[in-house]
């Protein structure tokens, strides 16, 4: 019993190894994900009395689970099945291939990173960066929606900052969820942006595997009352004009929809602009065919210096906020009360005569979005440097223009976000950015439009351009 066994250094290893996983799965695992646990279910305690519209069901069941469900869904499985015979592979490879986009797809809800550390960063970055604003609001009208009801929240799409903007203005209200294209698909973000209930969407792919499993999971979802954000033009605006609207996501939402069994499908218009868009002249690259990729170093490079140069004015207590952002939400349209007006059953229709309605819907959501987009500072004073480009103005004829263009556009019910009492103010920091953005050429005290400038003066005057 006391002699010794001798044995390969590579198998002692192996088997300290075992040892200490055991260790680490039976005992410290299970303390690590009670801790969590527990932690979790304090927020869901305390944010379930405030919320006006609570946290579903379905976004507090397992990832899995819903991965298994969407996987073995009738319709995936007969697309699937289609998609084999087209494709002449075998039914396990489209299988797998509906695992891999059932779990690309699906988010992992974490309501303790969604409370307290999501909400936490984007109100700080939001308030950091802007002088964040609600104009319209009908507290009444949006409490009055069925807390039952689907709620989706319809948005232009004016930057990457809409994101954590709108997430923490209604976070008092509900959580959201949000399809995410490509260019989140990078960790950690991917991961935060999952468990924040995040879903990724290929918004180029024709596969129909993959176009039936994205359908199927926001059909499920939206069926379930997952309260959702879809920004309607299906893209970052490139020259400032809003885009057609994109039917896709709206038509997989109404494609089952039974008006009188199912539980309401609640649009609300959202409208968003700001003073500065940090991505407006790479936007406006993109309209250029001949324009040279921009390098990785390149894009490294200038994120660096951008942050660098805002740092050390932080330090040296001479930075100052980007202008406004605003945000104003228009009157709810009820899919039940829009399918009762035209006298139809979504579920029942055929794909041309659904796509029709579906169209009319998605314009009436684009006129509300695009009435309630506010009218800020920097668009009001690049569209008067833009109107009047080839003249010298002083600085008070410039802040003339602008006071007679508000006016103007007042009389038109155009939501114009200027105090009264700081209109001045307000006029002078959007004149003084641009001037920095060295968009403005300055001679003897005289300024006009820099011609190397128009197209990002463009770029922000369009935000006014459905009121010319």
């Amino acid at each position: 019993m006391t002699d010794q066994v001798t044995i390969s250094v590579w198998v002692l290893f192996l088997l300290l190894f075992v040892a200490a996983w055991a260790i680490l799965e039976r005992i410290f695992i299970p303390s690590v994900r009670w801790f969590f646990r527990r932690r979790v279910n304090r927020v869901l305690d305390e944010i379930g009395t405030r919320l006006d519209i609570e946290i579903r069901p379905f976004q507090l069941t397992k990832r899995q689970v819903l991965i298994d469900r969407l996987v073995y869904d009738s319709q995936v499985i007969e697309t699937m099945q289609t998609y084999a015979l087209e494709q002449d592979m075998p039914r396990e490879v489209a299988q797998a291939k509906v695992i891999t986009y059932a779990k690309e797809i699906v988010p992992s809800f974490n309501a303790y990173i969604y409370f307290r550390i999501a909400y936490w960063f984007a109100k700080n970055i939001a308030r950091l960066l802007y002088w964040v604003r609600v104009d319209r609001i009908d507290n009444e009208q949006l409490a009055s929606i069925d807390p039952n009801s689907t709620v989706v929240f319809i948005m232009n799409h004016r930057s990457n900052m809409d994101y954590f903007l709108i997430s923490f203005l209604v976070a008092e209200r509900t959580t959201l969820s949000y399809a995410a294209g490509e260019w989140a698909r990078i960790w950690p973000l991917q991961t935060l942006l999952k468990a924040t209930g995040a879903y990724f969407v290929r918004r180029k792919s024709r596969n129909p595997l993959y176009r039936r499993v994205l359908e199927r999971y926001i059909h499920m979802a939206t069926k379930e009352g997952v309260c959702q954000a879809v920004f309607l033009e299906g893209g970052l605006s490139r020259d400032g004009k809003l885009r057609p609207p994109k039917l896709g996501i709206i038509d997989y939402m109404l494609r089952g929809f039974e008006g009188e069994t199912d539980r309401d499908i609640v649009f609300i218009p959202v409208g968003l602009n700001y003073d500065r868009t940090f991505e407006d002249r790479s936007l406006i690259r993109t309209l250029d065919p001949l324009a040279e990729k921009r390098s990785r170093w390149f894009v490294f490079k200038t994120t660096t210096g951008f942050l660098w140069r805002n740092l050390m004015l932080r330090a040296f207590n001479r930075w100052q906020r980007f202008g406004f952002a605003c945000v104003n939400f228009a009157s709810p349209i009820s899919a039940r009360e829009f399918s009762r007006r035209h006298g139809v059953d979504f579920s029942k229709m055929d794909r041309d005569a659904r796509f029709t309605l579906v169209q009319d819907l998605c314009n009436q959501l684009m006129a509300s979005i695009q009435n309630n987009i506010p009218v800020l500072p920097v668009s009001l004073v690049a569209s008067v440097l833009l109107e009047v480009r080839e003249r010298w103005l002083n600085d008070f004829d410039v802040k003339a223009h602008v006071h007679h263009l508000m006016e103007e556009l007042q009389a038109r019910g155009a939501p114009v976000h200027i105090p009264t009492r700081g209109a001045e103010q307000a006029v002078t920091g959007a004149f003084d950015m641009l001037k920095l953005r060295r968009m403005v050429d300055e001679s003897d005290g005289l300024f006009r439009a820099n011609a190397e400038s128009v197209d990002i003066l463009s770029y922000y005057a369009n935000a006014l351009d459905h009121w010319r």
